[in-house]
This record gives C-alpha cells, sequence and structure tokens, in this order.
C-alpha cells in the first residue's frame, strides 16, 4: 500500500467524484480508476459505491479513508520534523490539550518560546484526556496537556501551576441561581450535562454513594456546546470555572459546588520519546519553567 496511493483515495473521498478528483490530483481519470482498482484487489474488499455520477465510500472505504488519514499525517510530520533536523530556528509542535482556563500557561509558554523561535508553529487538538491521550500514543501529538493524573509507567509528566475548579453553569433565572454555592443535594433530580471523562473520574470523588442520584441527562466534551444547551433550557452544565461567558448580558451565571472539587492539569509525554530539535528545545523549556 503505497503513501501516494493512499493520497489518492483521500482526493476521491473528499471530491466524491472520481474525475474531480484526477482533476485535483493532475493525472487521467483512467490512471486514477486503475489505482483504485490495485488498491481494492490488495485489500481483498471494494471500497466504493460507484454510479454514473459520483464515487462515494462504503464502510471498508470509511474505515480505510480513517486510517488513511493517520498514516498520512504521521507520514507528513515525520517529514516535517526530518526537514527541520539541520534547523532549530523553526519547526512544528502538535500539542493536545484538555479544555481549561489553565492553558493560559500553555499559551504563555508559547508566547515567550516564540520569541526566541519567530518560525516556529504550534497545532492544537483539543479533546477529553483519552483521545488526547491516544493521538499522542500514536504519534500524533508531541506532547499532552490533560485534566487526569498521567499514567506514570507511560508518561513523563509536569505539573501546571493552580488547579481547575468545578461548579455549575446555569440560566440566571434559575432558583439555584440565588445560591451561592451548590450542594450535591441541590442538583437531585436534576437534568446535568458534563464530559463522560468527568462522570467516570471526577464527580465520584464529588459525592460518593450519591453518585446514582445526580442524573446526567447528557455528555459534552466542549463546554460551550453545553452552555448553548443550558441557555435553551435543557439542563444544568457541570464544568470547570471561567470556562464560559457568564457575564450579566450572556444569561447565565455559575455557582461552585461544595465540598470543593478541583482538578489539576499535567504536560505529559511518551517516556524515551526521542523530538525533533525544536520540540526537544520546548520540552526543556517547560522543564526549567514546572520544574521549579
Amino acid at each position: 500500500m503505497e503513501i501516494r496511493v493512499l493520497r489518492y483515495f483521500l482526493a476521491i473521498a473528499r471530491e466524491e467524484n472520481m474525475t474531480k478528483a484526477a482533476q485535483a490530483l493532475h493525472i487521467s481519470q483512467p490512471s486514477l480508476s486503475k489505482e483504485m482498482m490495485k488498491l481494492e484487489e490488495e485489500l481483498g474488499h471494494t471500497l466504493f459505491i460507484r454510479t454514473n455520477k459520483s464515487t462515494r465510500l462504503n464502510d471498508e472505504g470509511m474505515l480505510l479513508r480513517k486510517r488513511a488519514e493517520d498514516i498520512l499525517a504521521m507520514v507528513d510530520k515525520t517529514a516535517e520534523e526530518f526537514s527541520r533536523l539541520d534547523s532549530i530556528v523553526g519547526g512544528e509542535i502538535h500539542i493536545g490539550c484538555a479544555e481549561s482556563y489553565l492553558i493560559k500557561y500553555l499559551a504563555r509558554d508559547i508566547k515567550a518560546f516564540k520569541e526566541r523561535y519567530p518560525d516556529f508553529l504550534f497545532h492544537i487538538f483539543s479533546g477529553d484526556t483519552e483521545p488526547v491521550a491516544e493521538r499522542l500514543d500514536r504519534g500524533l501529538v508531541d506532547i499532552a496537556v490533560i485534566v487526569e493524573p498521567p499514567n506514570l509507567s507511560k508518561y513523563n509528566y509536569l505539573t501546571i501551576p493552580q488547579s481547575d475548579k468545578w461548579g455549575v453553569v446555569m440560566r440566571g433565572d434559575s432558583p439555584l441561581a440565588e445560591k451561592s454555592e451548590i450542594t450535591f443535594e441541590d442538583l437531585y433530580g436534576l437534568p446535568l450535562f458534563c464530559s463522560e471523562q468527568s462522570i467516570k473520574v471526577d464527580f465520584p470523588r464529588w459525592c460518593g454513594e450519591n453518585m446514582d442520584k445526580l442524573n446526567f441527562a447528557g455528555t459534552f466534551n466542549l463546554a460551550y456546546n453545553g452552555s448553548v444547551f443550558v441557555k435553551e433550557g435543557l439542563g444544568y452544565l457541570l464544568t470547570f470555572e471561567h470556562l464560559i461567558d457568564t457575564s450579566p448580558e450572556s444569561g447565565l451565571c455559575f455557582r461552585p459546588i461544595t465540598p470543593v472539587l478541583e482538578t489539576n492539569m499535567y504536560i505529559i509525554w511518551k517516556k524515551y520519546q526521542i523530538f525533533s530539535p525544536i520540540v526537544d528545545l520546548f520540552v526543556r523549556k517547560l522543564k526549567e519553567t514546572y520544574s521549579q
């Protein structure tokens, strides 16, 4: 399975038309069709639903698309790293990030680093700990910033100063808005939203055996989307402080929960990982900053 052919395949997946894909790739349509038939023969499965007007992916094609995107992302990242081996004035750093107000520390680190290495580029992938760590394990990001204690057998880590404080985002006209802080008894029977990770990891620490009394009506991996549902009256969002606009004009408010629930943030990277020169410099800078 050649890298060139995978690029051809993804072009067809994007265009959903063999002729348009061939034009975008600057090759003939018969040549492109022949390459795809050879690919299908190699894999032992058809990949497309072919009609006179379109060439769309079938289930097997959708599976290959996901794998091909990952493979090519790694190939391109590797090529970029080798192209920068003789130069440390620039380069690219891929970072996976959890959603947190404490990302401000990472932003400050990048700003200071960019002043010294103005040609370097950063790419941020956002998500919960599980998808972020998965991309780190697959080599699609160089480092990750997570809000869950790291697996010490797999990762080196640094701890970000401060911690995130949990609370409830609600409509300003909610009866709970009159309270200065929220207990788990206040939440009994109410429709609640938060991330799947938090349901598994954070809230059992907070309410223990009372966990089954909470009504989780939905999950979100991005707090902003959850806040839109809150604004529309669908429920209450459990999230970190400072993530959501709760100014008077927003129609929303934030109330901390009690007992206090806090979550720490960690910068992690794989043990024995070989970095590109620019990533190595950045990690060294992080160590100097957070190991003091």
